[in-house]
């Protein structure tokens, strides 16, 4: 067994270092046979019992630590739960869940998935998967990951409490393959103004987004704002795909570089959808990587003008190396640069990977998130667009060209606990789950909700009791203070609820700073065609 151990060892390690590359030119193979040997020794000779296993992945996770902050070791475990959001699907049984009071109930079945097909409805409690019960026992949200999960074709049997019904429900219920959509939102904000709201780049994004436009252009859409705040990357190819929609053919996108890995370009190929007509796009911190790289190419062409605040600077290119017992390393060999040169990644020091990960409460503490002149950047770091020469500055993100604010007039510490402690998620599930009859018949349509439903009195003092039920102290300054964040929260969660995401986001976009700056621009054109191409 243990020379079965050492075997891997030896495999994994000359991956792990052939491809990491770790040693500088001048370094021998012998140091990494010199490590290879300590482990072999430290299995076979040191006087108590080792996992080499984990000794092993010890050492990878402690190497890549010293690289950079992307780098990472991913288990074997981890491979598949990592890859799903980006291949857009998992296997399952489809329902949107969330686990109050300790019990599972069904917030909505994912539409057209084995749960819908068989009868599965919202409010549905279950109670009982596969002859195990499952209320009531501290149940957590990887448990039922973990039951309700699994390969397309296998069969799950599921009792449930249903409103209404005397006794429990059984359904018998063939997982199959469930979408992840990346797309939050699609509406048109106005006459004229369409709006895409996108949380990831996977491998359906660009169908999501072009089956989003095409409806958007039917409801006679001539400008689009899509937005990007919050989201995080994913595929560079996904990112490129939807970036060449933007720019002509032949303009590059961005290319990617690094010590063994060459020079590579990203040319925009056919016609796409959107060369013509004004556009804006939103980023905030929170938009990184792939976001960077579509909000960098339209910026630096000109093609549109970025609104909101300076994006996260995740600019480093990784590729997935497998390893023998299916684990993997992620691993960064090159950069990402915009058309202009520009460095999308920010700076970091390999020892001090803490203050990295907290960069952004640094720009929070010094200001950046509220005054555009607290952000310094050397003249070194400024470039010049492609079509007008307008000023773009580099050294970690993309600077917008029109600043955002944070808004934080409506927070207090009273709101703060209610978000913390899921309180106002909470109580809007136990208010649909009693309220689902009078909801669906008084307000069948989302136009009918969005024009008629108020949180009216009665529901704010059902919030409060419930919230001091939970252990919160009340607090009316506080809530006073944050009433209308608060309201429209919990209009737009029924919505979401009742309805879909993209309803969640037609409530709260309704008073939101960055898209009713969006929205100005875009109506008043010719005030800010300075930052783009004629």
């Amino acid at each position: 067994m243990v020379k079965r151990f050492i075997s891997t060892t030896v495999v994994a390690l000359l991956i792990v270092f052939s491809s990491a590359r770790v040693y500088s030119q001048g370094s021998s193979n012998i140091d990494i046979y010199k490590l290879i040997r300590f482990i072999q020794f430290v299995s076979s000779e040191y006087v108590d019992t080792v996992s080499t296993e984990k000794l092993v992945d010890e050492a990878i996770v402690n190497t890549l630590k010293n690289l950079d902050p992307h780098s990472v070791y991913i288990t074997k475990e981890d491979v598949k739960a990592m890859n799903e959001p980006l291949e857009g699907n998992f296997e399952g049984i489809g329902v949107e869940f969330n686990i109050l009071n300790d019990t599972l109930i069904v917030v909505n079945p994912v539409p057209g998935g084995p749960s819908e097909k068989v009868g599965i409805m919202p409010g549905d409690r279950i109670i009982d998967i596969d002859g195990k019960n499952v209320a009531s026992i501290g149940l957590k949200n990887n448990d039922v990951f973990k039951v309700l999960r699994g390969d397309k074709g296998t069969k799950v049997v599921v009792q449930i409490l249903r409103r209404g019904s005397s006794k429990p429900l059984e359904f018998n219920i063939t997982r199959d393959k469930i979408p992840i959509y990346s797309l939050d939102a699609s509406y048109m904000v106005d006459e004229r103004i369409g709006y895409i709201k996108l949380n990831r780049f996977a491998l359906t994004t660009e169908n999501e987004f072009l089956e989003a436009l095409s409806k958007l252009k039917k409801n006679n859409m001539q400008h689009l704002i899509l937005d990007l705040r919050g989201n995080g990357g994913g595929y560079l190819n996904a990112s490129v795909a939807l970036a060449d929609h933007f720019l002509e053919k032949g303009k590059l996108i961005v290319y990617t570089e690094g010590r063994n890995s060459p020079k590579t370009d990203f040319i925009a190929t056919t016609q796409g959808d959107l060369e013509k007509g004004r556009l804006v796009i939103l980023i905030d911190e929170g938009s990184a990587s792939a976001s960077e790289i579509v909000a960098g190419a339209v910026q630096d062409w000109d093609r549109g003008i970025i609104i909101g605040r300076r994006s996260f600077g995740k600019g480093l290119v990784q590729n997935q190396l497998p390893l023998p017992d299916g684990s993997m390393i992620r691993l960064t060999v090159a950069r990402y640069h915009t058309p202009t040169g520009r460095v999308i990644q920010k700076p970091y020091n390999p020892n001090e990977f803490d203050s990295y990960y907290s960069e952004l409460t640094q720009r929070y503490n010094k200001g950046e998130f509220f005054h555009a002149d607290s952000i310094t950047i050397p003249d070194s770091l400024k470039y010049f667009t492609l079509n007008t020469g307008k000023v773009v500055y580099g050294g970690g993100g993309i600077m917008p060209d029109i600043f955002i604010p944070v808004d934080t007039s409506h927070y207090s510490e009273y709101y703060g606990k209610l978000i913390r402690k899921g309180v106002i998620n909470q109580f809007v599930h136990t208010y649909i789950d009693k309220n689902r009859s009078n909801l669906k018949r008084n307000y069948g349509t989302f136009e009918k909700f969005n024009k008629n439903f108020t949180v009216d009195q009665n529901i704010i003092d059902e919030l409060l009791t419930f919230a001091e039920n939970q252990g919160l102290e009340p607090d009316l300054e506080g809530f006073n203070t944050s009433k209308d964040e608060i309201l429209m929260q919990l209009k737009a969660l029924i919505a979401l609820n009742q309805f879909s995401t993209n309803y969640y986001f037609q409530i709260v976009n309704q008073n939101n700073k960055a898209l009713q700056k969006a929205v100005n621009v875009l109506n008043s054109w010719e005030s800010y065609k300075h930052l783009v191409k004629d």
